[in-house]
């Protein structure tokens, strides 16, 4: 259907299968992403949450076994790292960042901004940038918006004016948009092709939801439904030649189990030839280069006709 402003955020036509293209003649894009956010609620990062015994393992045994199952298989990963850890555990960014891996933001404490004056978000958002590239040597690229496991929805939060004050920032991608399977464009102004390239996210592929004990349902964790869609969703994506992406907790994929199973899917996935393992910067860059805005967003105007009452 056309595109609404307001209503829709891109122009719900993904680019079809054959229209791909990938660095190197690449089959698929794969995306790694590990995000440092233990917040327990919508406020963000708490000192109850840095006290918490999944806190404290995964600052320390969860993250070591995580990057070593990553080094193993030389894959680097972007973090989404909320900046008040920055303050907290600047070695730990700094090393990641040595090992390759990439630096984004994922917001002050890890909070959700839906509810934020736009000036408040604002402040945030500088105080964010400036903290993240204090403490690594180099602006953050990259923006996310995970969510947390007391979130009502699943898809992580934004505010009416999170992409637009992103843009004023500078700032080349977001990191979790749920319009498509493939890199896309927030566009917050048609008239103008006002976007941001946006990476795919889906809580499908999130461990939070599957290697906890939920305080609903069964009270079990169900690594194994993770690991299926894991799979799945790779066979899929890779037959097809599109992406595939992943978001991984420390304390949450650290535990001996879970890590295996890890180690046992990453074997799975470095058995396919083809594969383009790249940062979110990296995927962002090759995106805007081969499909930028103004050739690749097709803003048909809406057909639909807005009546007193309605909510389109």
């Amino acid at each position: 259907m056309p595109w609404k402003q307001g209503y829709t955020i891109s122009d719900e036509i993904g680019l079809r299968d054959g229209e791909l293209a990938w660095p190197a003649g690449a089959t698929c894009a794969i995306q790694v992403v590990i995000d440092l956010n233990i917040a327990s609620t919508a406020e963000g990062i708490t000192a109850k949450d840095l006290q918490s015994d999944a806190a404290v393992f995964g600052a320390t045994e969860g993250l070591a076994q995580l990057r070593a199952t990553l080094a193993r298989h030389t894959i680097r990963a972007t973090v989404a790292a909320p900046a008040v850890l920055a303050k907290l555990r600047p070695a730990t960014l700094k090393s990641l960042a040595a090992d390759g891996h990439e630096i984004a933001a994922g917001g002050w404490r890890g909070e959700d901004v839906s509810t934020l004056f736009r000036d408040e978000e604002s402040s945030r958002l500088a105080l964010t940038t400036e903290t993240l590239a204090e403490a690594t040597g180099k602006k953050p690229q990259g923006w996310f918006g995970l969510p947390r496991q007391s979130d009502p929805f699943a898809g992580g939060t934004t505010s009416p004016h999170t992409i637009d004050l992103l843009l004023d920032a500078g700032y080349a991608w977001f990191g979790n948009g749920q319009a498509d399977d493939i890199p896309h464009y927030w566009v917050t102004d048609a008239a103008t092709n006002r976007a941001l390239l946006t990476l795919p996210y889906h809580y499908h592929f999130d461990d939070q939801w599957f290697c906890m004990f939920p305080g609903k349902g069964t009270g079990m964790e169900n690594p194994d439904f993770l690991a299926r869609n894991w799979r799945a969703e790779f066979a899929a994506q890779y037959s097809r030649g599109r992406h595939f992406h992943m978001v991984v907790h420390p304390q949450h994929i650290g535990w001996a189990n879970r890590i295996q199973m890890l180690d046992d899917f990453l074997t799975h996935l470095r058995q396919h030839p083809g594969l383009w393992i790249a940062t979110g910067s990296e995927l962002a860059a090759h995106w805007a280069a081969q499909h930028p805005p103004q050739t690749h967003l097709r803003l048909a105007p809406s057909v639909w006709q807005d009546y007193p009452g309605s909510l389109s």
